[in-house]
């Protein structure tokens, strides 16, 4: 029987494109005050010829080439995770196993929870393979979020509704394999609080426009994350917040937002004072933000982006328990944890995050803006168009390595091309 589960390897897609949010900030005229307060640097932008789709597999192809024949054809399970599919019924995982090459004889799903979902398809394959049906197998969990700010007809770049949102909103994706040869990350087998309940805080009525409420969606998680680790305390039973982590990956819609829930728990559980407070933010939590300030809010796979920062910038010279928080509006959390080791770092390091961070390609203020007007090419519902591959075209080629991108939606049918 399997008793050992979790990331056999993992790797994070962000894009071509990036934008220096402080700039954005100053372009938009916002208040600097309050943009201090997202403690964020840089956001990937989406091209129109990038979506879910070429985010998740630019993500999962550098794992499966990895692995043998034999290895790739024991994934059984597709899982994607998003908030940003483009169609109610067919789910993204047909086009990834299809453009992944996966064995035909795997089942294929899509779960959606807002910005748990991440963590959602992480807990549904890690619980297939512990129930060791079919020992041996893998499973593919690829989560993929991206958001598209459109200029509204005859409207303006700039509105209201977009305000503080839009330097912290990003796309990307995070490609896991979950086993039980669990490399990167070993789950802790029911070592998990999950608190949820209805709250209409954020959500997405139309498909490519976001509403809500950012004062109740901060309350909210507020509440979740302190209410997730105390049913996670409950069950385990001897956990104490400050000495059991040696690290803590929570979702970050953008770092303010954690920073507060880190001071709220450091508070009502461990009654420490505010040096204290920031130190352990700076030590237990600062290596989970450094992707994340510089990718933005990518939903469902933001969770796995604070999760691989960290394991890439913790000192992991012994074995580390990491407390993860996921957070989705509507609302679901979990609070869970797991093992990392050195061969965690070492194996996650070879796939270059940061050097793939570093290389993609600034966008100006006006090439910003003009997307602002393309990205109306590739809304939801598109039956049929062919992509202008000449905006930002520099950009193809930045990363120096074979690429996906959208090529033409057919009668709905989206195609893709690799492009080196």
């Amino acid at each position: 029987m399997t008793t050992t589960v979790g990331i056999e390897s993992l790797n994070v897609f962000a894009g071509t494109c990036q934008l220096d949010v402080e700039k954005l900030a100053v372009h938009r005229g916002l208040e600097t005050a309050r943009f201090e307060n997202l403690l964020m640097k840089e956001k990937t932008v989406a091209l129109p010829y990038e979506d879910p789709v070429t985010f998740g597999v630019n993500a999962a192809k550098p794992l499966m080439d990895a692995l043998s024949p034999e290895e790739r054809d024991r994934i059984e399970l597709v899982i994607t995770a998003t908030e940003s599919a483009f169609d109610f019924g067919k789910s993204m995982s047909t086009y990834f196993h299809d453009l992944l090459g996966l064995n035909r004889n795997c089942r294929l799903f899509e779960v959606k929870n807002a910005c748990y979902s991440g963590v959602a398809a992480l807990q549904t394959a890690a619980n297939f393979i512990l129930a060791g049906t079919s020992p041996g197998a893998k499973a593919l969990v690829i989560a993929t979020d991206l958001t598209r700010f459109m200029v509204a007809e005859s409207g303006d770049a700039l509105s209201e509704d977009w305000s503080f949102a839009e330097p912290s909103s990003g796309a990307g994706a995070v490609a896991m394999l979950v086993s039980d040869t669990p490399h990167v990350f070993r789950i802790d087998i029911g070592a998990s609080g999950y608190y949820g309940h209805e709250v209409m805080d954020t959500c997405r009525p139309l498909p490519d426009s976001e509403a809500g409420d950012a004062d109740l969606s901060l309350l909210s998680y507020l509440d979740c994350c302190e209410n997730a680790f105390r049913e996670y305390e409950r069950r385990v039973g001897d956990v104490d917040f400050v000495r059991t982590f040696g690290y803590l990956a929570f979702h970050t819609p953008f770092g303010g937002m954690v920073k507060g829930a880190h001071r709220n728990l450091m508070r009502k559980v461990v009654k420490a004072r505010p040096a204290a407070i920031e130190e352990d933010f700076q030590r237990r939590m600062q290596p989970g933000l450094n992707y994340c300030q510089r990718v933005g809010n990518i939903m469902g796979a933001t969770t796995m982006l604070s999760l691989a920062s960290t394991i890439d910038n913790a000192d992991l010279t012994s074995p580390q328990r990491i407390g993860v928080f996921s957070y989705g509006s509507g609302c679901c959390s979990e609070f869970f944890s797991g093992v990392v080791r050195q061969e965690s770092q070492d194996r996650l390091r070879g796939f270059g995050i940061d050097k793939h961070l570093d290389a993609r390609y600034e966008l100006t203020m006006s090439e910003y803006d003009s997307l602002l007007e393309a990205n109306h090419t590739v809304k939801f519902g598109t039956r049929n168009t062919v992509l202008d591959t000449g905006i930002v075209a520099s950009a193809r080629s930045v990363l120096d390595r074979e690429l996906l991108f959208l090529k033409q939606i057919n009668e709905f049918h989206r195609e893709y091309e690799w492009v080196s």
